[in-house]
């Protein structure tokens, strides 16, 4: 029972706000207080992802804004890890001549790209994954970089008075003490690119999450704007609880208090 009672009182303070302010939502439209022009009700919001989750539309514009977003994300990181290794201290040249740059694209707000990005790439999926690509590689390159600044010089030098080669080296030591840095920033690098879902397929898209939005606000359609954004919360939540919990599980034992996170 005392588990039990525990564990009702953990996720009474963990949803106790959530489920008060939708009540106050519900009843603020229920009485007339939020006018239905501009706010749709929970019950309404609900009522309208059911519709669009049985006709199959919910379905087909999810997938297609998650593989949009699941490639930048993908590309960042194939790209952000190992700059981030380069830059974090143990190749002096390099840092040097390509820190200054990269600390200064990294200052450009995306949002000022747009026309940029549209005048390069066009108005096709590869300007949208381009712009996701963008702001996410950011948060992976400097949490990496961290990661390798924070690795111990002093097992370093131990591992090569062993005669440790390079590849055991950056295996058995530098990968396992940058881990928890890294995670942060893969954590904080797929939040920013559902973020940036609405405003890259704003660029000529016909399908997606973020088309279904600003179709909606165009046309008017309140109950669907707030749907389609009420499902990208949904899943920057389940995205973001996602590698909480592998970090947890992984390194949560070093977890670091310094990361970009």
């Amino acid at each position: 029972m005392t588990a039990i009672h525990d564990f009702l009182t953990r996720a009474f303070y963990k949803c106790g706000s959530l489920v008060l302010f939708v009540l106050l939502w519900q009843l603020a439209c229920s009485t007339g207080l939020a006018p239905e022009t501009f706010v749709a009700s929970p019950a309404v919001i609900v009522k309208t992802l059911w519709i669009y989750l049985w006709d199959g539309s919910l379905y087909k514009h999810s997938v297609i804004s998650l593989s949009r977003a699941f490639t930048g994300f993908a590309l960042a990181t194939l790209v952000g890890v190992p700059l981030g290794f380069l830059l974090g201290g143990w190749f002096k040249s390099f840092e040097r001549i390509i820190g200054p740059l990269l600390y200064f694209l990294a200052q450009f707000n995306p949002f000022a790209l747009f026309s940029v990005f549209l005048l390069l790439f066009g108005i096709g999926e590869f300007s949208k994954v381009a712009m996701i690509f963008w702001v996410s590689i950011w948060p992976v390159l400097y949490n990496a970089s961290l990661g390798i600044r924070s690795v111990d010089p002093a097992q370093v030098k131990v591992a090569r008075s062993l005669g440790s080669s390079k590849f055991t080296l950056l295996w058995k030591i530098v990968i396992p003490s940058s881990a928890a840095y890294l995670f942060a920033g893969l954590r904080l690098s797929a939040g920013t690119a559902f973020f940036m879902l609405i405003p890259a397929e704003m660029m000529g898209a016909s399908r997606g999450l973020g088309w279904l939005i600003i179709n909606a606000q165009v046309n008017y359609l309140i109950p669907r704007l707030y749907a389609g954004t009420l499902v990208i919360v949904i899943f920057g939540f389940l995205i973001d609880y996602l590698f909480r919990f592998l970090e947890w599980r992984l390194v949560g034992w070093k977890r670091p208090e310094a990361a970009l996170s």
